[in-house]
């Protein structure tokens, strides 16, 4: 065998063990369970529409260079942020 191969065995379980949870990632809604990240990617969606439309009303969208990867990376940087600080142990 290969020493990466034996090394990546040896390695690979310390970074999985961070996995494991004393609970599930699950919010109750509506009496039912949604995996959390799914709220914060709606939350996420919703911080972005309403950031556009501050934005467009202000003028500034059009001086954007790539609106969508703006708009995706400010959902994304919202439903992360929401996700560390309602769901983190």
């Amino acid at each position: 065998m290969s020493i990466r191969l034996v090394s990546a065995v040896v390695v690979a379980p310390w970074f999985l063990a961070g996995c494991a949870q004393s609970r599930p990632p699950y919010v109750v809604l509506f009496d039912s369970y949604f995996p959390s990240w799914i709220a914060c990617a709606v939350a996420g969606c919703l911080a972005a529409i309403i950031m556009r439309v501050l934005l467009v009303r202000a003028g500034i969208d059009e001086l954007l260079p790539f609106n969508f990867l703006t708009y995706l990376a400010f959902a994304a940087a919202v439903m992360f942020l929401l996700s560390l600080l309602i769901f983190s142990r």
